[in-house]
């Protein structure tokens, strides 16, 4: 199973070379069959030079100017439109995901799962340095999610999953344009029936750049995508489930 890694970068060229070269040494060592895709949403820095300098060395590496409008959601949706593996995993530019359990989440689908999603916040997890207000903010907001979609997974605000492509394909089209695609994603999927798994992962908060996430732009825009696939899940009658 060729995985394919998406991380999207705006600004980030302080932490994308570590990231990427943390990555490109999980999966070789372990000879998984990958390319990453590292996707530039219109960075002012030199973000896109630094990809370039290790694709430069290593052909399973390439930077992807977005070809959508700036925003974190359409630099993921970009990435999903160029991958060519059988399985696509969402990884963060900055450093915070453990390269280790984006090995585990490739075992996961090789054993026949459709998602690997991992939390952040059950037994085993380990969370490093996450800010008070954000991880309070965090947990209301899967808490909220829990209670309206009725599962029990408690980290589905985490952009770091995993999906087979069948998974990607099957949910598509993707509306949200911002960070509340990391919600979209994973719900759709849940929704529609696709296969998911949990476990315990890894986060460390970055230390270089600047956070892109907004709290205060995003509470309105999460609940809209929260609505749009309860919406799906309780009036679609399946329509969209998996076949």
């Amino acid at each position: 199973m060729k995985l394919s890694v998406v991380i999207p970068a705006q600004n980030e060229e302080g932490s994308v070379g570590a990231t990427v070269e943390g990555v490109v040494a999980a999966l070789e060592r372990e000879q998984i069959e990958y390319e990453v895709i590292v996707v530039d949403d219109d960075s002012e820095d030199s973000t896109g030079k630094v990809v370039e300098a290790i694709g430069a060395a290593n052909p399973r590496v390439r930077c992807h100017r977005s070809h959508y409008e700036r925003g974190f959601g359409m630099a993921i949706r970009a990435g999903l439109d160029v991958f060519e593996g059988d399985a696509v995993a969402i990884v963060m530019a900055d450093a915070s995901d453990d390269p280790e359990d984006l090995v585990r989440y490739h075992r996961l689908l090789e054993e026949g799962w459709d998602c690997a999603f991992g939390s952040r916040f059950m037994p085993g997890a380990r969370v490093h340095d996450y800010p008070r207000l954000k991880l309070t903010i965090n947990r209301l907001a899967n808490q909220f999610i829990r209670v309206l979609f009725r599962h029990h997974y408690n980290d589905t605000t985490n952009a770091f999953k995993a999906y087979r492509r069948t998974v990607i394909e099957g949910c598509r089209p993707f509306l949200a344009p911002h960070f509340n695609l990391t919600v979209e994603i994973p719900l759709k999927a849940i929704v529609r029936g696709y296969t998911w798994t949990v476990i315990p992962i890894s986060w460390e908060n970055r230390k270089h750049g600047v956070p892109k996430l907004k709290i205060s732009e995003m509470g309105s825009r999460y609940i809209f995508i929260c609505a749009y696939v309860w919406l799906e899940k309780y009036f679609s009658r399946g329509d969209y489930r998996k076949k």
